[in-house]
C-alpha cells in the first residue's frame, strides 16, 4: 500500500457528481496545513474545523504535528466547493499520521461536514454521490447519519451512516462496527395541503382542459379576470397527476438533494408544484449561479410550475423558458464546461387579459385604452405563446351557481382517468430512444407516426388548415392534443370530436 493514503470523496457539477481523490502526505518542517487542489473558501476552512474536531474528540490534531501537512484534492484542476470533504480530509490526516489502523481504501467513498465537537452535519447531493459510487463500483459510501436514508435510495450501494468522527474510527478499527442503513420502501404519495378539484366550485370546462394537460403533460394557459380561480385551478392540477413511478422519484430528488432541499424529506415521492413570484431573477427560475444550482424549472422537474401574472415576468425569463420547454432541459454554460439540468414539467400559467384585469368580462367596464391592452398582451412572444398547447378562458362563475348545492367531485376518478391515459402512452412508447413518457414530449415524426386520423377527421383536418393560419408548431400540437383526447377515451384512432375539441384549446388568441 502506497504511504500516502488515498481517500475517495466527490464533488457536485450541477446535479452530477464526480469522483475525487483525496490525498495526505506529511513532511518533516515547521508546522503547516495546506489544502492544495483549486479549493473553494468553504473547503480551505476544512483544516480549522478538522483541527477542532479531533481535538474535541480525544485524538491529536493537526496542530499538535510538529510537521508539514499537505492535503491534495485530485484532480486538480476540477474546483472544489463546499463542506463535504471535511471528513475524507480527515480519515487521510489519520491515516498519514498513522492514528488510524490502514485499511482497504479503494472500495470505500466518504463525505461529511465536521462540527467542532467532532460531529457531523448534514451535506446536499448524498443522492447524487451514491449513484456515482453505485456506477464506480464503489460498496461503501460513508455519510452524515441525517443524510443516510436519502443515499440509501440507491440499493447496489451499502450506506454507512456516521454520527461522528470517534464513532467512525471505531468501525474502521472493528471495534464498534456500524450497522448500514436499512433501504426504505418506495411508497409515492402526494404531497401534503394539496388543493384538488373538490375544493372548486363549477368551471367545468376549465376542469376538463386541465385534465387533457396531465393526461398528456400538456402546457396550459389560463387567461380571466382577477379573482375567477386561476390560481386555485392551477394549484388543483398536481392532485390529478398520476402517481411518479421510482425512476422519476429518483430524478426529483436528485436535483432536490443538489439543491440542498431535501431536509424535511430525504425521498420526493410526489410530484413538485412550483410557484416562483414575478420578481424572481433569472438564475434562480433557469438555473445558474457562481456555483451552478438548478433553478425552479428543474425543482419543477416531472411535476408542474405555475407562473402567476404571467406577463409580470421579466421578458429575458420568458424568453429563456422557450428551450426548456421544447428540450425539456436547461444548459447552463460556464467557461470550463457547460452544465446540464433537467426540465421536464408542465408550465402552468395564468394572466389577466389587459393591466386592469376586466377586459371583455362583461361584468365590469374595462378602463384600459386599447393600447394599453395591445402592449400588456405582447409582453407574451408569440413563439412563447405558441407553446402552450392548450388556452383557455375562466370566466367568472354565476353567483346562483357558486351556491348552488354540488355533487362533490371524485378526484381520484379523474386521476385514474389521467393515469390509464398515461398507462397507453407509455405502451405506445415503449421501446422507443431517447424515452419519453407524454404524447406532449413526442417530436413531429413521432406525431404522424403515432397520430391515427380516420377519413373523417382528416377532412375536418385539412379544412381547419385551409381557414386557419396555423403555424407548423401549432398544427403538430394540436394533433398531440387530439390524441391525448383520444386517450382519454380510450380510442385507437383520432376522431373528428378529439380533433375539434383539441383545436378549440387554441382558438381564444388564434394563430
Amino acid at each position: 500500500m502506497s504511504s500516502v493514503p488515498k481517500i475517495f470523496s466527490a464533488e457536485l457539477e450541477g446535479i452530477d457528481a464526480e469522483l475525487i481523490e483525496v490525498e495526505a502526505d506529511l513532511n518533516v518542517g515547521l508546522h503547516s496545513f495546506n489544502i492544495v487542489g483549486l479549493a473553494d473558501k468553504a473547503v480551505s476552512e476544512a483544516k480549522e474545523r478538522v483541527n477542532s474536531a479531533l481535538k474535541n474528540s480525544g485524538i491529536k490534531p493537526p496542530t499538535r504535528e510538529n510537521r508539514k501537512i499537505t492535503i491534495n484534492l485530485a484532480p486538480a484542476d476540477t474546483k472544489k466547493a463546499g463542506s463535504r470533504f471535511d471528513l475524507p480530509i480527515a480519515v487521510a490526516y489519520l491515516l498519514a499520521s498513522e492514528q488510524l489502523k490502514r485499511f482497504e481504501t479503494g472500495d470505500k467513498l466518504f463525505v461529511g461536514e465536521l462540527s467542532l465537537d467532532g460531529s457531523l452535519r448534514p451535506i446536499s447531493g448524498t443522492l447524487n454521490i451514491a449513484i456515482l459510487a453505485a456506477a464506480r463500483g464503489l460498496t461503501e459510501l460513508f455519510v452524515p447519519a441525517m443524510n443516510a436514508a436519502e443515499a440509501a435510495i440507491v440499493r447496489e450501494v451499502s450506506v454507512i451512516p456516521v454520527s461522528s468522527v470517534k464513532q467512525l474510527i471505531d468501525h474502521l478499527e472493528g471495534t464498534a462496527p456500524i450497522a448500514p442503513q436499512a433501504h426504505a420502501e418506495f411508497a409515492p404519495g402526494f404531497a401534503p395541503s394539496q388543493v384538488t378539484f373538490c375544493d372548486i366550485r363549477g368551471h367545468a370546462a376549465a376542469k376538463r382542459a386541465l385534465a387533457v394537460a396531465a393526461a398528456g403533460g400538456h402546457n396550459i394557459l389560463m387567461s380571466g379576470p382577477p379573482g375567477t380561480g386561476k390560481t386555485l385551478l392551477a394549484q388543483s392540477l398536481p392532485s390529478i397527476l398520476p402517481l411518479p413511478a421510482l425512476e422519476e422519484s429518483i430524478e426529483i430528488t436528485r436535483v432536490y438533494s443538489a439543491a440542498g432541499m431535501t431536509a424535511h424529506a430525504s425521498f420526493i415521492e410526489w410530484r413538485p408544484f412550483r410557484a416562483p413570484h414575478h420578481s424572481a431573477s433569472l438564475a434562480s427560475i433557469l438555473g445558474g449561479g457562481t456555483n451552478p444550482r438548478p433553478g425552479e424549472i428543474s425543482l419543477a422537474h416531472r411535476g408542474v410550475l405555475f407562473l402567476d401574472e404571467l406577463p409580470e415576468f421579466h421578458r429575458d425569463i420568458l424568453e429563456g423558458l422557450r428551450q426548456p420547454l421544447e428540450d425539456g432541459k436547461v444548459h447552463v454554460a460556464r467557461a470550463k464546461k457547460t452544465l446540464t439540468f433537467p426540465a421536464r414539467f408542465i408550465l402552468a400559467s395564468a394572466m389577466n387579459p389587459c393591466p386592469c384585469g376586466h377586459y371583455e368580462s362583461g361584468d365590469r367596464e374595462c378602463t384600459c385604452t386599447a393600447h394599453e391592452v395591445l402592449r400588456y398582451q405582447k409582453k407574451i412572444s408569440g413563439p412563447l405563446l405558441d407553446r402552450f398547447d392548450i388556452q383557455i378562458e375562466v370566466k367568472k362563475i354565476p353567483l346562483d351557481e357558486l351556491r348552488a348545492t354540488h355533487e362533490e367531485e371524485d378526484n381520484n376518478v379523474i386521476r385514474d382517468d389521467v393515469a390509464a391515459a398515461r398507462e397507453r402512452q407509455h405502451a405506445r412508447f415503449a421501446g422507443l430512444s431517447p424515452r419519453i413518457h407524454t404524447n406532449a414530449e413526442m417530436t413531429s415524426r413521432q406525431t404522424e407516426r403515432f397520430v391515427h386520423a380516420n377519413e373523417e377527421a382528416d377532412r375536418f383536418l385539412k379544412q381547419i388548415l385551409e381557414t386557419r393560419k396555423l403555424s407548423t408548431r401549432g398544427y403538430y400540437r394540436i394533433l398531440k392534443v387530439a390524441r391525448t383526447i383520444a386517450d382519454m377515451a380510450n380510442s385507437i384512432d383520432v376522431t373528428k370530436s378529439h380533433l375539434a375539441e383539441a383545436f378549440q384549446y387554441r382558438l381564444r388568441r388564434g394563430e
